[in-house]
């Protein structure tokens, strides 16, 4: 099974947090906050279709200048996710400059900006480079279940918690079954591979009936053939369904007993989770006050979901040069330290 995605972390753990997800297949990728990105050449932002923004302080939405300054005159848009009142932040960051002479450009840039607020209510507003993004008011939807982007492939969930009295967004980028051919099936059944597959699974992603007919078009050296079968059929001979993976995303929470608890259920069998480890265990005091997660208790609460693979990122940069006590003290709380460390800490 070829994965449809590759997820990379944007800078080394003590830079600022980002998460690219390269969509492999569709010639676009996902980030997930936008603080620092001059690490990402060019041709990567433009790639860039959805921005995911945790909240709103500098190191995590600083970067939209730099991403604003690449798409301005390119054939691209974006799609922009936050919390509440992330729009009017939005809008702020836009005015902040003069388009006086955005008119030159031949192609149109759109940012489409939503954020999400209480009771799954999203609000929309547009800003287009033809009306010197001025704010357009879209109307308001629904994120059923956090659901901020439902694609055929995957799909984006957010949940918020709690920093110190603001919220930051969690998010989950979530594939959706993936939907193999067996080709030694179709040998079996003499049947070609060809653009007939893509109709097939189409078909079944979208919960079309076992008997809707599915017609079947080749050559061969004997000439044209035709053949129909049912989609059940085709569904049971020919088709294997495998899980999707679940990449989570969270950074900048509080270590308190409500967010550890809602931390993993929200992680719950991810298959892998990028996950904050700003402090040690020894700081513990600065981590409260700074509403931010230990090592400790980020390991701690990813072993309690049952996640495959935990990264760590979001050093606290008074931690320099001592990375490797905080991966230790991470390794350690998550089960994935070697024998000899797990038995002189017992």
């Amino acid at each position: 099974m070829r994965p449809i995605f590759q997820a990379d972390l944007v800078n080394p753990p003590f830079g600022d947090p980002g998460l690219y997800i390269d969509l492999k297949f569709e010639n676009r990728a996902l980030l997930f906050d936008i603080g620092d990105i001059s690490r990402l050449p060019t041709r990567k932002i433009l790639r860039i279709s959805d921005v995911f923004v945790s909240h709103t302080h500098m190191d995590h939405f600083a970067g939209f200048d730099h991403l604003l300054r690449v798409c301005l005159g390119r054939d691209a848009g974006v799609r922009l996710y936050g919390p509440p009142q992330f729009i009017d932040r939005v809008e702020h960051k836009l005015h902040a400059y003069t388009w006086n002479l955005v008119d030159n450009y031949a192609s149109e840039l759109v940012i489409v900006a939503h954020e999400l607020g209480a009771a799954g209510c999203v609000r929309r507003a547009r800003f287009s480079s033809r009306r010197r993004f001025a704010r357009e008011p879209l109307e308001d939807s629904i994120a059923t279940d956090g659901i901020l982007l439902q694609e055929p492939h995957f799909r984006v969930r957010a949940r918020a918690f709690d920093h110190h009295g603001l919220p930051s967004l969690a998010f989950s980028f979530e594939e959706q079954t993936h939907i193999n051919v067996w080709k030694n099936r179709l040998d079996e059944l003499g049947l070609p591979t060809g653009p007939w597959l893509t109709e097939l699974k189409r078909q079944v992603r979208e919960g079309a009936s076992d008997a809707t007919p599915i017609g079947v078009h080749w050559r061969t050296r004997d000439g044209a053939r035709d053949e129909t079968f049912a989609l059940g059929e085709l569904k049971n001979r020919v088709l294997e369904f495998v899980p999707g993976q679940r990449v989570c995303y969270v950074t900048d929470v509080a270590g308190h007993e409500s967010n550890s608890r809602a931390l993993s259920e929200f992680l719950h069998d991810a298959d892998f989770a990028f996950i904050e480890a700003v402090f040690l265990e020894a700081d513990a005091d600065q981590a409260a006050r700074k509403a931010h997660l230990m090592a400790t208790q980020a390991g701690a609460i990813a072993r309690a979901a049952g996640v495959k693979a935990a990264i760590p990122f979001h050093f606290s940069t008074r931690y320099f040069g001592r990375e490797a006590e905080i991966r230790r003290e991470f390794e350690r709380a998550f089960g994935t330290a070697p024998l000899e460390e797990k038995q002189r800490s017992a």
